[in-house]
């Protein structure tokens, strides 16, 4: 069955365009895991075969992520936290994923959001909690933004380098999904060295904030 979809999301690029990758990529930020792998490159490869253009499949993915993000952000802070947490186990959030997640951006807001979305099965859920704690919208959105804006690119540069030396791939979306996660793994890596220096960084910033109160005469 998830082969079949995956051929049917692949097909939809191709014959849809700019709409397709919009459709797919607003689908793969809410509730519904479409890989964004079988999205964006091959969208990319077609740009470069002068299909569509590269600026155009971008803006088109970022735009779909960015409205995908906001139904989930604004489905969960309109429905709140009770209901979330109640029926959250049927659109991929249980209690126990809510709760982590929702530390998460209370704890690193606005980073937290934005390294979220660079990172792989979490990226299309972080929308919620934003929304159940009732993150400032602008600052969910220029998250949000920069952060598909990043992914999106990265991934249609990867489309056109990879894919354009191997359109085989083009024939089967599974190894292309596959090869794709391999020349990846050194950016999925440089995202979460720089969320571990990130909270580094915020963990002696606490621990001075902490020296300094202790050390102010009553």
């Amino acid at each position: 069955m998830f082969h079949e979809l995956l051929r049917t999301w692949f097909e939809w690029v191709e014959v849809w365009g700019y709409a397709g990758v919009f459709i797919l990529m607003a689908m793969e930020s809410s509730i519904i895991p479409v890989p964004s792998e079988v999205v964006m490159p091959p969208a990319a490869f077609w740009a470069a075969q002068g299909k569509m253009s590269l600026s155009g499949v971008i803006l088109a993915g970022v735009a779909g992520s960015y409205f995908g993000s906001l139904l989930n952000y604004w489905a969960a802070r309109w429905v709140g936290e009770p209901v979330v947490r109640k029926y959250g186990k049927y659109f991929l959030m249980p209690p126990a994923k809510l709760a982590l997640a929702e530390n998460w951006v209370a704890r690193f807001g606005t980073f937290g959001i934005f390294t979220a979305r660079l990172l792989p099965v979490v990226r299309h859920l972080i929308s919620i909690p934003a929304g159940v704690l009732k993150m400032p919208f602008g600052r969910f959105s220029m998250a949000t933004l920069f952060g598909a804006g990043i992914w999106c690119t990265l991934l249609s540069w990867f489309g056109q380098e990879v894919i354009g030396s191997r359109p085989e791939l083009l024939q089967s979306p599974e190894a292309m999904i596959s090869v794709m996660k391999e020349k990846m793994h050194w950016f999925l890596a440089a995202v979460l060295l720089l969320g571990f220096l990130y909270i580094l960084v915020l963990w002696f910033k606490k621990k001075d904030g902490v020296r300094v109160s202790s050390s102010v005469p009553s």
